[in-house]
């Protein structure tokens, strides 16, 4: 037994992982035919849950178990703490900028505001989890992804909330909870995995390298992770999207589109184009004079062009506009999905 979960772990790891996204898109369109969409959809709703709160939550803890936590580690999640910040920060002015241009002002001009303020969020615990395939960026990949929870399902949400209130003011609306609890406590749920791991670790020295039956079977437990995320994925991707009135509108220069489009199109530019192009002018000198190590350059590029991620649904009600964050989601899904493929494939090669 021992032995056999040591072979078949090399088959979902590393770069042999990459196929499941694949698999997912092409078993999703039949299952769909067979079974319908709808139930699809609600199975997959399940399944994200289950990888939410077991399987990625014991993958952090099994590698942060084998990691010492040291300055390093902490230095990088403050790292990663500024640059998501900077991100949302941009997100805040390009939207004030894009308002005045657009000529709208008023109730328009704060939802147009909020909604591209949260469609700057990415899917960091799905889409970015591809980079867990990469041994040597793992632990970057943890400490982002925690951070990005903490921004998603707290900070962001807790802006919305207080801009609401102060729409709401002088009127008799109630107090907007959004969110479910399962995702207010899920950067707690989180962190308090990986505390634990560190402590254990740093303590009492646990480990699971070493050659045991449990060890061999926790560590091919949490590895299945990676490709049901990757499988999770390509479900998320739908031919029928591929809509090319949708596309000319999406990709047209044409100023003079009035619609939830020319929105869409600036939060597409904002997320998909300024953002990375950023990123990659402010760590990229940084890379270069050796104040950062290749896997912090790569895990923060390849984050900041992940697609946009659909819990941003949720946030609705505080007054985001709904179908330009599903058109948005769906649009940055079809164009990041395999360009973060491709940047993982050659970083992998060529970073580690």
């Amino acid at each position: 037994m021992l032995e056999f979960l040591d072979t078949s772990i090399n088959y979902i790891s590393g770069l042999n992982t990459l196929p499941w996204i694949f698999i997912g898109f092409i078993l999703t369109i039949l299952f769909s035919l067979i079974i319908g969409e709808e139930n699809v959809n609600k199975a997959m709703k399940r399944s994200a849950l289950i990888l939410l709160f077991v399987f990625v939550p014991l993958l952090l803890f099994r590698i942060l178990l084998n990691v010492d936590f040291g300055f390093n580690q902490i230095i990088f999640t403050l790292v990663c703490f500024v640059i998501i910040s900077l991100m949302y920060v941009l997100s805040y002015f390009f939207a004030n900028y894009k308002a005045k241009k657009m000529n709208i002002s008023g109730g328009e001009k704060w939802n147009y505001i909020k909604t591209v303020l949260t469609n700057q969020g990415r899917s960091s615990a799905f889409v970015g989890g591809m980079m867990l395939i990469i041994t040597e960026w793992q632990v970057q990949v943890l400490i982002y992804m925690i951070v990005g929870a903490v921004f998603l399902f707290a900070i962001i949400p807790l802006v919305l909330s207080i801009l609401h209130k102060k729409e709401i003011k002088d009127t008799k609306e109630e107090k907007i909870q959004a969110l479910p609890w399962y995702l207010k406590i899920f950067p707690l749920y989180l962190f308090a995995f990986a505390i634990a791991a560190i402590l254990l670790h740093g303590i009492n020295g646990v480990t699971t390298k070493d050659s045991t039956d449990f060890n061999s079977f926790f560590n091919f437990f949490t590895q299945v992770t990676i490709p049901a995320a990757l499988y999770f994925v390509g479900s998320g991707i739908h031919p029928r999207d591929l809509k090319i009135d949708e596309m000319k509108k999406l990709f047209s220069l044409d100023s003079k589109i009035k619609d939830h489009w020319l929105w869409i199109r600036n939060i597409f530019f904002l997320t998909v184009i300024i953002t990375p192009l950023l990123t990659v002018v402010i760590m990229l000198p940084m890379y270069g004079f050796g104040l950062i190590s290749s896997a912090w350059f790569v895990v923060i590029v390849i984050n900041s062009i992940l697609p946009i991620t659909s819990t941003n649904m949720f946030l609705v009600p505080y007054g985001i506009d709904k179908k330009v964050t599903a058109l948005s989601v769906t649009w940055t899904t079809i164009v990041c999905v395999p360009i973060v493929v491709i940047l993982i494939t050659v970083f992998g090669i060529y970073f580690t």
